[in-house]
């Protein structure tokens, strides 16, 4: 599918700035622990960063992964809908890799063998250290985490934005892993959690859509 991108319009500088907006407020609510206006905040967070990304006629398969971010931002906020939001967010790491990997990710990831055996070895580190904590979560986090390995290594292909964006992404996604694992806790974790999150889906859109 072909990415046309056009020139930033008043909407689309609108959209992103509504975007970082939203972000700060969230990230100022979750450290002072305002629930559940920081779960407000998080529902807005990922539908202004595909509307922006659709204003800039962004490819159907990242405004999907964005939305289908939120459907899981939003389960993840609900008791009772923990696997129901790893679906989700499952869907949107599908997205990412089938579009990168449509743009020529792999023949990029050919020359450097480097980048997919680093990743394969994080992922495997990461699950024996994590196993034994999990309980009933093993067999999703493991199915879940290779497809987030999998968005890392391929973004790693597409460009350095997007390398930075999935190295980010994955690095997010183990800070939640090390808790749902019974890890030790640390001041300000679910703030770093967010930042790196919403940088992570800003630096994916933002490197999708640079590319012409």
């Amino acid at each position: 599918m072909q990415n046309v991108v056009l020139p930033e319009g008043r909407l689309s500088r609108g959209l992103l700035a509504a975007f970082w907006i939203c972000s700060a407020v969230h990230l100022a609510l979750v450290v002072a622990a305002w629930s559940p206006l920081d779960s407000v905040t998080k529902a807005l967070l990922m539908p202004l960063l595909a509307a922006w990304a659709a204003a800039r006629r962004g490819p159907r398969p990242l405004v999907a992964a964005l939305l289908l971010s939120w459907l899981g931002d939003v389960a993840l906020e609900i008791d009772g809908l923990f696997l129901a939001g790893m679906v989700a967010f499952a869907a949107a790491h599908v997205c990412y890799v089938t579009y990168f990997v449509r743009t020529g990710a792999l023949g990029v990831l050919r020359r450097r063998p480097a980048v997919p055996l680093a990743y394969a070895a994080v992922w495997a580190v990461l699950l024996v250290l994590l196993w034994p904590g999990l309980g009933e979560l093993r067999v999703p986090v493991a199915c879940y985490s290779l497809l987030l390995t999998a968005t890392a290594v391929t973004a790693a292909g597409h460009g350095l934005r997007t390398a930075i964006g999935g190295a980010l992404f994955l690095f997010s996604d183990t800070l939640i892993a090390l808790d749902l694992a019974g890890g030790p806790d640390f001041p300000l974790r679910a703030f770093l959690v967010m930042a790196t999150y919403l940088a992570a889906q800003y630096l994916l859109a933002s490197g999708v859509l640079a590319r012409r």
